[in-house]
């Protein structure tokens, strides 16, 4: 375990359903969301972006209070990589399944994303990315339409959970500056 094992201060939760991305792109961070079919190679993309920015001197460190550390971050997308992977297992095993909802701001505190290893948290990213870009490019035909329902009660397709899955990469790598 790496950094201090001292809690971190709470930082403020992101309560915005960023949901809207799919359709409109991101200004905070410039996104733009591609065709489903290119959110594989986009994923793949981040893993040595990721990588690097995890091995940066001073990745455990907040620069500012109010938000996560490039370690933190990294845990925090590792964790996306594997949540969407159920996701979209059960929305192509299931018929309109629905997501509990899942706390990032607990699992930051509960799983300490603090005191992780840098260079495990970079090898734990790379392979749960190649795995749900790997569930994603096997994707075909009809498939891109099933549905799921999120505990909000927004509605994805797996062509737009694809999408949403890959902003949420992308967007912190630009929080990284990555």
């Amino acid at each position: 375990m790496t950094g201090s094992a001292a809690d971190p201060p709470a930082i403020p939760p992101d309560t915005k359903d960023w949901t809207w991305v799919i359709e409109q792109g991101c200004p905070e961070c410039g996104w733009q969301a591609p065709e489903p079919t290119a959110v594989v190679t986009r994923v793949e993309a981040t893993i040595p972006r990721w990588a690097a920015v995890l091995e940066r001197p001073g990745a455990q460190s907040r620069t500012e209070p109010a938000s996560w550390s490039a370690l933190e971050y990294g845990c925090h997308v590792r964790d996306v990589c594997v949540i969407f992977g159920v996701r979209l297992a059960s929305m192509l095993a299931e018929d309109d399944p629905s997501f509990a909802n899942w706390d990032q701001d607990e699992a930051a505190k509960a799983d300490r994303y603090h005191t992780q290893d840098p260079a495990t948290v970079a090898g734990e990213y790379a392979e749960a990315a190649l795995h749900t870009a790997a569930q994603f490019a096997a994707v075909d035909g009809d498939q891109w339409q099933r549905r799921g329902t999120r505990s909000n009660g927004s509605v994805f397709t797996v062509a737009t959970l694809a999408t949403y899955f890959l902003h949420d990469l992308e967007h912190h790598l630009a929080d990284v500056n990555g």
